[in-house]
């Protein structure tokens, strides 16, 4: 019984972990032996397709440009979040209930209902193929969902912290700022985590709004056909270095991604 109990999970993870395994060693393959034969580690070990990332501007620019537009939206969206769920966490007004619930819906919309209005308007004021053009359309999916998990976590704070710091003479301000932030201090941090990773996933609004100076790695992935087919080897590496940043930002946040998933509610 007690083998069988580490068996399961022991083939769950390496059931998770095979296609990242499988992804890191086509990364060292050429191209003809992905397609020449199967093997379960390279038989040719070669860093060429690395070394072309990390020495083609195309290639590392575009990495760069996805941080930058990630990170924007990531702080955009969880600073305009924090008031609204301050408002919705401690106050009732008419529709509160019925707004809060219409946020989420637009987490629920798929990209491409958005594609085309958002290319238009950035495209008439001057935006597009800009970072910021990115970061703001992001924001539509963000926000909303950043004002869920983060109602969520003020909710679980007392309101007599409120009132006692009032009473105190604290402005409004001084009070959000120096200890009502730092007590949600988890929460935040699991809101930029959605923000940071749904951002660095999508891949339709950010190719349809840019084209050369802001173009993301996402993009340029889907451009790597040549003479001679797809160049899978590259393909690989750049999907493994895509993976990183994910990693950097749940070590950090790993011990509150639980209650992330549960909004905050737990």
């Amino acid at each position: 019984m007690i083998r069988l109990r580490w068996t399961v999970p022991t083939l769950y993870i390496v059931f998770l972990m095979l296609p990242i395994y499988w992804l890191l060693s086509m990364s060292f393959k050429t191209t003809n032996e992905i397609l020449g034969s199967f093997t379960l580690w390279p038989q040719q070990f070669t860093l060429d397709n690395y070394r072309k990332i990390f020495t083609d501007s195309t290639w590392y620019g575009g990495y760069i440009n996805s941080i930058i537009y990630v990170v924007l939206n990531t702080l955009l969206s969880v600073c305009v979040a924090l008031p609204a769920a301050y408002a919705f966490s401690r106050y009732r007004f008419l529709g509160d209930k019925h707004l809060f619930f219409w946020l989420l819906t637009n987490r629920m919309a798929p990209s491409a209902v958005f594609a085309l209005p958002f290319f238009q308007l950035y495209s008439a004021i001057g935006l597009f193929d800009t970072h910021v053009a990115v970061a703001l359309a992001h924001c539509l999916f963000n926000i909303p969902l950043a004002v869920w998990i983060l109602e969520g976590f003020m909710s679980g704070v007392p309101r007599e912290l409120d009132e006692t710091a009032f009473v105190d003479g604290y402005s409004f301000w001084h009070f959000f700022l120096r200890i009502f932030l730092p007590t949600i201090a988890a929460g935040i941090g699991v809101a930029a985590f959605f923000c940071f990773m749904f951002s660095w996933v999508e891949l339709l609004l950010a190719k349809t709004l840019t084209s050369v100076e802001a173009k993301p790695i996402a993009a340029t992935m889907t451009r790597t056909a040549s003479t001679s087919g797809y160049e899978l080897g590259l393909l690989a590496a750049a999907g493994s270095l895509t993976m990183i940043p994910g990693v950097v930002v749940i070590y950090f946040v790993r011990n509150y991604i639980a209650k992330g998933f549960a909004l905050g509610r737990v």
